[in-house]
C-alpha cells in the first residue's frame, strides 16, 4: 500500500492532484490511500486514482491500516509532525522534504516561496517520480438538479484576511445582473449569514444563495458548469481552474506566486495589489491587499477572461 497524507481542504487537495496522478503512475499495481477529512471524499472522487480515502483530521491521529505500508508520502507540509504522522504507520520508505526535528534528511530542501503545484511535483522529482504540475483537470460530476451556466460569486474564506469586502460583491453582483449573468452566491454554513446580506443587498432572490446548501460534489457541480467564478483565494478558485471555468481570483496577502492558477491558462485572471506595507492594519477583517482592489479592477477582469472564452469557443467552431 501506498499512503499520502493531505489532511487539509478543497485548495490545498485541488493543487495536490498532480502529485497524487504521479503516484498513481508511478505505483500502477498498489493500493493508494489518502489520508484526508472525510469531508473531501466526494472530491477524491473527481481527482481519480485514489482507492482508498483513510479519514484524517489534521493532524491528531492517522489510523494504521492493516496492509503493509510499503510508501508513505508527505504531501501535508515540511514537518516534523506530519512526519511523525506517517512514520506512525511504519512505512517501508518515507517520501518527504527534509526534515532534522524528525530525523529525516534524505528529502529536498523546503522553499517557503513555492508555488503549492510545484512544490509536490518536485518533491515527487527528488525521488525519481516524475510529476506533471499542468495534470490539474478534474472529472465532471454527476449529471445534478443544480443550475447551469450560472456566474458563481463566493464572498467567504476561512481566512478573514483574505476576504474581499462584502459590500463589493453586493455591487458587483448588481452590475453583473444588469449585464446578463445569473448570479449566485455560495459559501460554507458558516459564512450563511455573509452571503445572505450579500445577496440582499445585490436585490439577489433567496434561491440565488447556496451558501450552506451544497456539498463539497454540489458546490463542484456547480463551478463545473458555470459561465464564471469570482472568488478570493480559496477552494472554489482551484475548483474553476480543475475544470477550466473561467475565472477572476483576488489574492491578498499571500501572492498568486504561490496558489494562482497557471499562467498558461487564459481563462483565469488574478488580481493583487502587491506586497507594499501595509502599516494601519489592525488584523482584523480585509487585509488592505484586498481592500486595496478596485471594483473597475474586477470588472475589467471579468472582461478579459469572458472574452477570452468567447475566442476559444470561435477558434473551437
Amino acid at each position: 500500500m501506498i499512503v499520502a497524507l493531505r489532511a487539509l481542504g478543497v485548495g490545498d487537495l485541488a493543487t495536490a492532484v498532480p502529485a497524487l496522478r504521479a503516484l498513481r503512475a508511478a505505483y500502477p499495481d498498489r493500493e493508494l490511500a489518502l489520508a484526508a477529512p472525510a469531508w473531501l471524499g466526494p472530491l477524491v472522487e473527481l481527482v481519480g486514482g485514489v482507492d482508498r480515502l483513510l479519514p484524517t483530521a489534521g493532524l491528531h491521529r492517522l489510523e494504521r491500516p492493516q496492509a503493509v505500508v510499503e510508501v508513505a508520502v508527505n504531501l501535508h507540509g515540511r514537518g516534523p509532525d506530519s512526519h511523525r504522522l506517517l512514520a506512525g504507520v511504519g512505512p517501508g520508505r518515507l517520501l518527504a522534504f527534509a526534515s532534522p526535528d524528525a530525523r529525516h534528511l534524505d528529502g529536498p530542501a523546503w522553499d517557503d516561496d513555492e508555488h503549492e503545484v510545484a512544490r509536490w511535483c518536485r518533491l515527487l522529482s527528488a525521488y525519481g517520480i516524475a510529476a506533471d504540475p499542468t495534470d490539474l483537470d478534474l472529472r465532471r460530476p454527476a449529471p445534478s438538479n443544480l443550475p447551469t451556466g450560472v456566474t458563481v460569486l463566493h464572498p467567504g474564506s476561512k481566512v478573514p484576511a483574505k476576504r474581499w469586502p462584502p459590500e463589493r460583491y453586493a455591487a458587483l453582483a448588481r452590475i453583473l445582473t444588469v449585464q446578463g449573468h445569473r448570479v449566485v452566491l455560495t459559501g460554507s454554513g458558516r459564512e450563511r449569514e455573509t452571503v445572505v446580506r450579500v445577496a440582499a443587498e445585490a436585490g439577489l432572490p433567496p434561491d440565488a444563495v447556496f451558501a450552506g446548501r451544497t456539498d463539497i460534489a454540489g458546490l463542484a457541480a456547480l463551478v463545473a458548469d458555470a459561465r464564471l467564478v469570482v472568488s478570493g483565494d480559496t477552494g472554489v478558485a482551484h475548483l474553476a481552474t480543475g475544470y477550466r471555468t473561467a475565472s477572476v481570483v483576488l489574492f491578498g496577502p499571500v501572492p498568486p506566486t504561490r496558489w494562482g492558477p497557471p499562467l498558461e491558462r487564459r481563462r483565469h485572471r488574478v488580481l493583487w495589489a502587491g506586497p507594499g506595507a501595509w502599516p494601519d492594519w489592525d488584523g482584523v477583517g480585509s487585509h488592505p491587499t484586498m481592500a486595496a482592489l478596485g471594483l473597475d479592477q474586477v470588472l475589467v477582469a471579468v472582461d478579459e477572461v469572458e472574452r477570452a472564452v468567447r475566442a476559444d469557443r470561435a477558434v473551437a467552431a
